[in-house]
C-alpha cells in the first residue's frame, strides 16, 4: 500500500505501533521522529531487519522535515502514566509537550490525518482542535477505542464467544469518567442481559452472573493493572491505532469510538470526547448519535463536565 505515515515518539507505544503498521503492511514509509534520535535509530533498525519476511515497507529515524507528504501522522509523545498515577494527573506536562510538537509537525505535513494517541488522549485532542488550526474532521483521538475491545474481550470472555459477536461500546472520557451503555449492548442482536436465556446448546456450559458494575471497573482498571504489573501499556493500544489507521486507508467509513469535539450532540459542547463516530478516508466523516437512556446521557454529561473542569485549569 503507497501509505506514508509518521509517528511521533519512540517510546513502548510508538515503537510497537511502527512494528504492528510494518507487519501488517499498511504503510510503504513510516517515519518515526522522537527527540531522543537515537532510540528511534534503534527502533527502527530492529524492524527494518525482519523486513525480508514482510511485505516491503521503508522505516526509518527521521526529522520533521521527513514528515513531509504524510497520510496519517500518530502523536505518542509524552509522559508515561506511573503506577498508580492517573491519566489527567500527566495533563500540564503533556499539554506542554504537545505544544512543541504542533506547530512543527503540521508544517511539515498539512494534508494529513492526524491520530492523539499520548494521555490525557481528550484534552490533548482538544488542544490539537484549539491549536492546530486543521479542519476538525482530520484530527481523531484514539479515546475510547481501547476501552470498547477490553469490553469486548472482557464479555466474550463472559460468554465464551467470539469477541466479534459482542457489540458494546465505552462512551466519554478515556480515564475514570468513562461509562458503558448498557441499553445498547447485545450479543448477535440480542439485548446482552437476555442472552443466556436464549442459548440452547447441547453441553451443560454455565455462564456467570454478569455485573455491569463490576465488568466497567475491569475495563477502567485495566490499564493500571497492566502497569503496575510490566510497567506499560502498550500491545492492546498499538493494534487497536493501526484499527484506526486501516478504516481511514480502506476508504469504507467504519464506525468506531474516538475522541472528537463534540458541537451539540446529546447537549455536550467544547469538548472532546468519544461518541460513535464514522471514519474513513476523510477523517471524522459523521457521528452515530445513538438512542441513550436519560441516565447515560447524563454519565455522558459528567464525563464532559470533568473534562472540562480540567481544561479550565490548562495553559495552552
Amino acid at each position: 500500500m503507497g501509505n506514508k505515515i509518521t509517528i511521533i515518539g519512540s517510546g513502548s507505544v510508538g515503537a510497537t505501533i511502527a512494528y504492528t503498521l510494518a507487519v501488517q503492511g499498511q504503510a510503504s514509509e513510516i517515519v518515526m521522529i522522537d527527540i531522543n534520535l537515537e532510540k528511534s535509530l534503534g527502533e527502527a533498525l530492529d524492524i527494518r531487519q525482519g523486513m525480508s519476511f514482510c511485505d516491503p515497507v521503508k522505516i526509518y529515524a527521521g526529522s520533521y522535515q521527513d514528515a513531509v507528504g504524510s497520510d496519517i501522522v500518530i502523536m505518542t509523545s509524552g509522559v508515561a502514566r506511573k503506577p498508580g498515577q492517573s491519566r489527567l494527573d500527566l495533563t500540564q506536562t503533556n499539554v506542554n509537550i504537545t505544544g512543541t510538537i504542533i506547530p512543527e509537525i503540521t508544517k511539515a505535513a498539512p494534508d494529513a490525518m492526524y491520530i492523539i494517541v499520548a494521555n490525557p488522549v481528550d484534552i490533548l485532542t482538544y488542544q490539537f482542535h484549539k491549536v492546530s488550526g486543521l479542519p476538525e474532521n482530520r484530527i481523531i483521538g484514539s479515546g475510547t477505542s481501547l476501552d470498547t475491545a477490553r469490553l469486548r474481550s472482557r464479555l466474550a470472555e463472559y460468554y465464551q464467544l467470539n469477541q466479534q459477536n459482542v457489540h458494546a461500546y465505552v462512551f466519554g472520557e478515556h480515564g475514570d469518567s468513562s461509562f458503558v451503555p448498557w441499553s445498547l449492548c447485545n450479543i448477535s442482536t440480542i439485548p446482552i442481559d437476555d442472552f443466556t436465556k436464549c442459548v440452547r446448546t447441547d453441553s451443560d456450559k454455565l455462564y456467570p452472573s454478569l455485573v455491569h458494575e463490576e465488568v466497567e471497573q475491569y475495563v477502567r482498571k485495566s490499564g493500571g493493572r497492566i502497569i503496575a504489573r510490566k510497567g506499560a501499556t502498550f500491545y492492546a493500544i498499538a493494534i487497536s491505532v493501526c484499527h484506526i489507521c486501516r478504516c481511514i486507508t480502506c476508504g469504507t467509513d467504519t464506525t468506531l469510538t474516538v475522541s472528537s469535539m463534540m458541537h451539540g450532540e446529546y447537549g455536550i459542547d467544547d469538548v472532546c470526547l468519544s461518541t460513535l463516530s464514522l471514519v474513513g478516508k476523510d477523517g471524522i466523516t459523521g457521528k452515530v448519535i445513538l438512542p441513550l437512556t436519560d441516565g447515560e446521557i447524563a454519565l455522558l454529561k459528567k464525563s464532559a463536565d470533568s473534562l472540562k473542569a480540567v481544561i479550565s485549569q490548562l495553559k495552552f
